[in-house]
């Protein structure tokens, strides 16, 4: 499958249990790639495990080691996407929606719906999709609990509260504010989308715009519309009002600079710097 050309980075941290949804970030692309971010512990009581298919390249925390079914499930899913994109010109590069197309595999019907809800191409949705699938394919294998993240997508499905530390790069709010996921409203998508991290194309200015849904493809995609949408700190209200018109979105959550803005159903928390310094 080609690279995609999204529009929007991510990756998440996790520090005892507290994830980091990466946002912008000013250091050399290097640092990206060697994921220095998956050095933390992982959430208490579930059990790491990171399967990387070409460029799949996910980390999961489950209730015991999912390695080979999550592997299974990606060279599955990964073999939808690229018989479809192979006898469908145009897939692959779309940056805007492209029609339902009923005889498509599921994973890619998911794209196409999510697109057309933010008004983006499919593969906006693709790493959104794939971390849904993947977790949902692993809980009908009975595992109990799971979190796929894919580039900073986040499907998260546990029987206890979750909290999501936000990292906005250089921004004075990064990994200050949290995002609290309470277990009933679990599974749940949560996606980041930035500026200057990672090798996507974005044509926003945002240190990070997370976004909140049910359908973890919708919250990529329209995690990555928003991210576009945002030039200056004062789009920041125009913005959320839009993601709040999009169907199947919960909440969101935009950080440009100093200035933060939330909407919809998302609890933010305080949380203490890593530095040991105070909350904000």
């Amino acid at each position: 499958m080609p690279g995609k050309r999204k529009q929007r980075q991510r990756r998440p941290q996790v520090s005892g249990g507290r994830w980091t949804l990466p946002g912008r970030l000013r250091r050399p692309p290097a640092s990206y790639r060697h994921r220095i971010y998956r050095h933390d512990l992982a959430p208490e009581g579930l059990v790491a495990s990171a399967v990387k298919v070409r460029q799949t390249d996910l980390l999961l925390f489950a209730d015991r080691d999912v390695r080979r079914e999550a592997r299974h499930l990606v060279v599955e899913l990964r073999a939808q996407l690229e018989t479809y994109g192979a006898v469908h010109d145009g897939f692959f590069d779309a940056l805007t929606p492209l029609p339902n197309d009923p005889l498509a595999p599921s994973l890619v019907k998911t794209m196409l719906a999510a697109g057309q809800v933010a008004g983006v191409g499919p593969l906006a949705a693709v790493a959104g999709a794939m971390a849904e699938a993947v977790g949902r394919g692993l809980l009908a294998l009975g595992v109990r609990e799971v979190i796929v993240e894919n580039g900073g997508d986040v499907f998260v499905a546990r029987k206890q509260p979750a909290i999501l530390a936000i990292f906005a790069g250089e921004s004075v709010l990064s990994g200050r504010i949290g995002l609290l996921l309470r277990a009933e409203a679990q599974p749940v998508g949560v996606c980041t989308s930035s500026a200057s991290v990672g090798h996507s194309l974005s044509f926003g200015r945002a240190d990070a715009v997370t976004v909140v849904a049910k359908n973890t493809a919708v919250a990529d995609a329209v995690a990555t519309a928003a991210g576009n949408r945002v030039r200056r700190p004062e789009d920041v209200e125009a913005v959320l009002a839009w993601t709040q018109q999009r169907p199947g979105v919960l909440g969101a959550v935009v950080v440009v600079g100093e200035r933060i803005g939330a909407v919809g159903a998302v609890e933010l928390v305080p949380l203490a710097r890593r530095d040991g310094g105070p909350a904000a």
